[in-house]
């Protein structure tokens, strides 16, 4: 029987831009709102900022996510046709170069020079990108789904707040929003670690502590300037 292994490292592209995702339209929304909130906005010019911010604020993520992943692809194809070139040149040296990798991972010299070789004969720019260059399948750029998942991610965060502005009378929306922002930034959290297979409650608190300092800023701007909006 094969013997199957699925690490959760193969969710690492997509979940870092879902969870960078959802935890900014979380906090960026609700940390807007309790600020306009506190400056005492009426309940129409919450409503409008909230929609506002959660489809600029998709796009934003959307550009910034493919912008940056883009570049990093533009990096690893570069370094792969320098070294798809030093393969046609000078194959000797890259298979000394890659049986030395091996040596220095405990490989005594006969037999890391057989293993380079084997690899080499089989897919030399393959061998060469994941453990010269420590590019691999998993680890590979992906600009197209780092983007949607960063967009859809933040538009689900930000309905959160966008929800609660909906639903809650305004003498009550700071502590509601406050509240529920801070139980789903932590279960975020919670779950993000879990996919990931990473500690729940370290990461739980880590970002529901950030998340409240990010509010308790804006609460207190918006109180210092305590606009009217007409």
């Amino acid at each position: 029987m094969k013997h199957k292994e699925t690490h959760r490292i193969e969710n690492l592209g997509w979940l870092r831009a879902a969870v960078l995702g959802a935890n900014d339209g979380i906090i960026s929304t609700a940390s807007l709102l309790v600020g306009i909130a506190a400056a005492h906005a009426s309940h129409h010019t919450m409503l409008l900022t909230a929609s506002a911010g959660l489809v600029a604020g998709s796009m934003s993520m959307a550009t910034g996510e493919y912008v940056s992943v883009s570049s990093q692809a533009d990096t690893e194809r570069a370094a792969l046709d320098e070294e798809r070139a030093e393969l046609a040149d000078d194959p000797e040296a890259e298979h000394r170069e890659l049986a030395g990798i091996y040596v220095q991972r405990g490989l005594d010299r006969s037999l890391a020079q057989q293993v380079a070789e084997g690899l080499m004969r089989k897919d030399a720019l393959g061998a060469h990108a994941r453990d010269e260059l420590g590019i691999s399948e998993i680890t590979q750029a992906r600009p197209l789904q780092a983007a949607l998942a960063s967009a859809c991610s933040f538009a689900v965060g930000a309905a959160l707040p966008l929800t609660i502005t909906a639903i809650t009378p305004t003498r009550l929306l700071v502590p509601a929003l406050i509240g529920a922002t801070l139980v789903g930034l932590s279960a975020l959290g919670a779950l993000a670690a879990r996919s990931g297979g990473a500690p729940v409650v370290p990461a739980a608190l880590r970002v529901t502590c950030w998340s409240a300092l990010a509010m308790g800023a804006t609460v207190a701007i918006g109180t210092a300037f305590q606009v009217v909006a007409s």
